[in-house]
Formats: C-alpha cells, structure tokens, sequence
C-alpha cells in the first residue's frame, strides 16, 4: 500500500478471502517479500484477488511477468476494479485487454509522478514547499554518527533510529562534509 487511506481491508471488502498477501513496499519495487510469499503459497486452482492492476504492479512489463508467472502455475488472477479474470488459457482478446489495461495504469501512475513535480515546483517557487523534515534531531544525529564510528552495523543502526539504512547513510555522509 502506497498511502495511509489505503487499506487492504477497503479495497477488498466484501470479497472473501482465504489469506491476505500485502506489502507495505509500494508495486513498483522488485523487491516486494509479500508478493514471493503469495508466489510460493498458491497451488493449482487458487484464485489471486488484486483490488487493481496498479496494486500488483506499477509498469506493463512487470504486470504481464507477474500475471504469467502465476497463471503458468495455474492459478487464476482476478483484479476487482477492472472486473477482469486471466487463467493462462486467456484469449488474445483477453491479453490484449491486460496490456491495455496496464499500460492505462502505467500512463496514469506518470501523470499522477508529472503532477507531484510540477506541484512541488511550484510551491517552491512561491516559498510555501520545506521538503520533509529531519527524521533525527542534532542530538540524534550525532549519537548515530558516534556509533557508526564505534563500528556499529548499519542495519541495527537503522532499526534503533527508526529509519531506513538509506537514511542512515545518507547522515553519515553529511556528518562528514561538515
């Protein structure tokens, strides 16, 4: 799920579902543990409920591997809101309204990206745009920087600090241009 008012529960109410796979890593990462574990789980007759398209992923290529990989296993695939269903015995009428389908998704997803930066653009140039906060405090920061240097892993770093080890290199690296 990508933001707060997206819930799995919202998205799917109503259906009825055996097991919930969701990943709180956003589709268009490769890296995405729930979507192996649902890969790994499923068997020969399952069905995989998606809300849309653009939950499972976020361009056409990855949209058709994931979509193939399962129904060569042969499990169904059915995404909610575009009210389509694909077996891996689907008809060319069927795959072509997958690619289209996902390519609608993927065009959408860049419009939504091209808005978010013209926006962010425009609030600077007006002064009202800060950019995100610190996620650490000066206090903060430089207890992570000593213990960095004490020979501290980065990863428990990163979990002590709440913040991702993206995050904590990026600190080490502005403690050291200072």
């Amino acid at each position: 799920m990508s933001t707060l008012d997206q819930s799995t529960i919202r998205q799917l109410d109503g259906e009825h579902l055996d097991r919930i796979f969701s990943d709180k890593a956003s589709g268009k990462d490769q890296e995405r543990p729930e979507l192996e574990a649902l890969i790994d789980f499923v068997r020969d007759g399952d069905t995989v409920m998606v809300h849309s398209m653009d939950r499972l992923a976020r361009n056409l290529d990855d949209l058709r591997a994931i979509v193939r990989r399962l129904t060569d296993q042969k499990v169904q695939v059915r995404f909610v809101k575009e009210n389509l269903t694909f077996t891996g015995d689907d008809t060319a009428m069927a795959t072509f309204m997958l690619s289209v389908m996902g390519a609608f998704a993927e065009f959408e997803r860049a419009l939504i990206r091209e808005r978010q930066r013209e926006g962010i653009s425009l609030a600077k140039k007006a002064g009202v745009y800060k950019g995100r906060g610190k996620a650490l405090n000066a206090e903060r920061t430089a207890e992570l920087i000593r213990r960095a240097a004490a020979g501290d892993a980065k990863a428990a770093l990163a979990r002590d600090f709440g913040i991702s080890r993206q995050t904590v290199y990026q600190y080490l690296r502005a403690g050291r241009t200072r």
